[in-house]
């Protein structure tokens, strides 16, 4: 189960740039003019997790493979997409299918790359883009609504349905996002088979220039004040400084480009975690002889959920897992240590599976 995010913003603020910084198995064309990548380049990057390493120190597996997330670059925006303007309806396509958005922002000064909004203006950015996604949801509430005051008259179940779907429409008025409108599990199903695109979560880069990677600028600074009340992460970072160190196959020339720029680790990494924050997602594991191995699920998953994602011949024959926390696994340094001390669980159906579990599941053909 690979989470996709789709990396969006307006031409030339440095979304192909992050793209090939983070993608292992696609690069963009990251050139000086708009709608460089027209169909949206897909590519797989592999989810940074020390625990992973560690397992695999003391498991000595043939294989370790790490979970990964799928990232989608996406056509550049333009004002007026929601109308047909540029790209805008095969932009507005691309951007429905992904499960969270990461809106690259440029809050950066440069004269050689091409701006057609004017001045340098983060929050006016996002406005753009917010605006274009809200008219697009905006249409599609008003087609639902039309068609659900019609079958309100006859079943009156739909009257809350319908309650919902008018909040949705006035919010989005006012020039809001559906992400900032609290709303219930229930009241979400009013509008579950619309897949709004204001109601992803949002994980925001304000891509910076190199002097200012470290502490962010004023740009960072008003666009961190402009999203305070949504329901967003957002990262600072030089997305050409990424796209270096991810050029460099070597871990300790990778080490020594990161010294000489002061940093402890890629950017890269925070924008993944922070990307699994967003979404609410754990990481478990697998841990034997032949492959030690990371899985992405959904926080509040139970054990059978969380088997399936390995083959939903797991979950439909689920029997108990055997667990040992991870903490647990470090400390005994081995399976059978945590066995003997005690620190393997069994399972059942009900369990809800910890981030870092070491998990082995037992289960009928």
């Amino acid at each position: 189960m690979a989470l996709q995010a789709g990396i969006v913003g307006l031409p030339n603020v440095g979304k192909s740039t992050l793209f090939n910084a983070v993608s292992i198995s696609a690069k963009a064309q990251a050139s000086n003019y708009r709608f460089c990548t027209i169909d949206p380049n897909v590519g797989l990057v592999d989810v940074p997790d020390n625990r992973l390493n560690k397992l695999a120190e003391l498991v000595q597996p043939d294989k370790v493979i790490p979970t990964q997330i799928e990232i989608v670059d996406i056509a550049g925006l333009v004002r007026g997409a929601s109308k047909g303007e540029g790209l805008g309806n095969k932009f507005l396509g691309n951007i429905r299918e992904v499960d969270a958005i990461i809106h690259v922002i440029r809050c950066f000064e440069d004269e050689n790359i091409l701006r057609e909004e004017g001045s340098i203006n983060p929050v006016d950015d996002k406005e753009i883009i917010d605006t274009e996604l809200q008219l697009k949801d905006l249409e599609s509430i008003e087609k639902k609504i039309q068609r659900t005051e019609k079958q309100a008259r006859i079943d009156p179940k739909l009257k809350v349905e319908l309650d919902v779907l008018v909040q949705c429409k006035a919010h989005l008025e006012k020039g809001r996002s559906i992400r900032e409108l609290s709303l219930s599990k229930e009241d979400k199903m009013a509008i579950a088979d619309l897949f709004l695109l204001t109601d992803k979560p949002v994980l925001y880069v304000a891509n910076v220039d190199e002097a200012s990677m470290h502490s962010g600028n004023a740009y960072s600074a008003a666009l961190a004040k402009a999203i305070q009340a949504e329901n967003a992460e957002m990262i600072v970072m030089n997305n050409s400084i990424e796209a270096q160190i991810a050029e460099l196959e070597q871990p300790e020339d990778k080490a020594l480009f990161m010294e000489e720029y002061g940093m402890k680790q890629p950017a890269l990494d925070r924008l993944i975690h922070s990307a699994y924050k967003l979404l609410n997602l754990y990481t478990y594991f697998t841990a034997g002889v032949q492959e030690v191995r990371a899985w992405t699920i959904h926080q509040g998953w139970k054990a059978p959920q969380a088997a399936g994602v390995i083959h939903t011949d797991f979950e439909k024959g689920f029997i108990k897992a055997e667990v040992i926390g991870y903490d647990d696994f470090v400390h005994y340094r081995s399976e059978a240590a945590c066995r003997e001390a005690g620190k393997l669980r069994i399972e059942g159906k009900e369990y809800i599976v910890k981030d870092g579990d070491v998990m082995h599941f037992r289960f009928n053909v």
